[in-house]
């Protein structure tokens, strides 16, 4: 008889995407999988392969305004008892969360009824709904090892790695082809909803800065905001540079294996996927986050010589211009970085994290 998991994961692609490749080695396993997430989904959700995609209401926490407060827990509460019906509906035999506040309600859910679950922390820092929710788990799966965990959560702990998609396993058959000298360059540019405005108005007047013999090798490909494509577009068209910019990008894993360089943001998805690709990055983690875990994410790729972090207070078009420079000029940096960063790759995280799936099912909640 086929066994069920009720996966939950935040509407964005850094939590959606590993769940997703769970998603699809579990059913390859003949398991039915179904997903609790919020309506933020919708741009990702038609690429999951789960029976079924159940929208619970949840929210962020944000400040400490009463009102507020009060709005946030009736949301999450809410989504808790549509949680709990869906659970009780399905009687999964597991319910594994990927992070972000959507999880909370169905992870709270498989608490209150009794239901084995697996949180996954994707980053090298806990984050704040996750570490809500970890004492109330059967076990917590990781990246990469986290510290300073207090003992009871320290004995669910199990790093399996970060799962990644089918496309990233396929597209990490193509080895990286280093830049031959005055030939083409090509340079992706992608920062998630929350960095691409940033990437927009610094990377083509950095662009733009560079000697013209250099700019006319540039080959960019970049995410933008809807409302930021067309300018950045004409800028580059201004310039004569060879560009695409778009929203977003379907077939983004093979972007990343055709790129000599990548300049992003580094987020744990991001990061995992540079690793098991092996491609040179520059990281800018997101500024301002409590948890500075995209900070702490670049310092892993950064300690195994596979990226350049760079904070994003430091960086201006200037230095921008300078550092792809200085790297259309240095291959050599680059194929060393690209080697780098596979060497910390763990391109069997979704099988790892599959077997742990079915070791809690099996063992009905006992913990491994």
């Amino acid at each position: 008889m086929s066994k069920t998991v009720l996966l939950t994961a935040g509407g964005t692609g850094g939590h959606l995407f590993p769940a997703q490749a769970l998603a699809s080695e579990l059913i390859r396993r003949g398991w039915t999988v179904e997903l609790a997430t919020d309506e933020r989904a919708d741009k990702y959700g038609t690429e999951f392969p789960a029976r079924k995609v159940h929208i619970v209401a949840s929210e962020t926490i944000r400040g400490r305004n009463p009102i507020t407060l009060l709005k946030t827990a009736f949301s999450l509460f809410r989504g808790t008892i549509q949680s709990r019906s869906v659970i009780k509906t399905l009687k999964p035999d597991v319910v594994a969360g990927f992070g972000g506040y959507p999880t909370f309600p169905p992870m709270f859910a498989a608490r209150l009824t009794g239901t084995p679950s697996i949180l996954h922390e994707a980053n090298a820092v806990m984050g704040r709904a996750n570490r809500l929710l970890a004492k109330g788990v059967t076990a917590i799966a990781t990246s990469v090892p986290l510290g300073d965990l207090p003992g009871e959560l320290a004995a669910k702990l199990v790093e399996t790695g970060n799962p990644v998609r089918d496309a990233v396993l396929d597209a990490a058959e193509l080895a990286y082809d280093a830049p031959r000298a005055g030939g083409e360059f090509k340079l992706l540019v992608f920062g998630g909803s929350q960095g691409a405005r940033f990437f927009s108005d610094l990377v083509p007047p950095s662009v733009e800065l560079l000697p013209a013999e250099i700019r006319s090798r540039l080959s960019i490909v970049q995410q933008c905001r809807p409302e930021d494509m067309e300018r950045v577009q004409k800028f580059y068209d201004g310039l004569g540079v060879k560009a695409e910019c778009a929203p977003f990008f379907q077939d983004m894993p093979q972007r990343i294996a055709q790129a000599h360089l990548v300049f992003c943001r580094s987020g744990a998805s991001s990061v995992s996927e540079l690793s098991v690709l092996g491609r040179p990055s520059i990281l800018v983690p997101l500024p301002g986050a409590l948890d500075q875990d995209q900070a702490a994410n670049a310092k892993v790729l950064e300690k195994a010589g596979g990226a350049w972090p760079i904070r994003q207070v430091d960086l201006h078009p200037e230095r921008l211009a300078k550092e792809i420079d200085r790297f259309m000029n240095a291959p050599e940096m680059l194929v060393e970085a690209a080697r780098n960063a596979k060497d910390v790759a763990k391109p069997d995280a979704v099988k790892r994290l599959a077997d742990l799936v079915e070791k809690i099912a099996n063992n009905q909640g006992e913990r491994p």
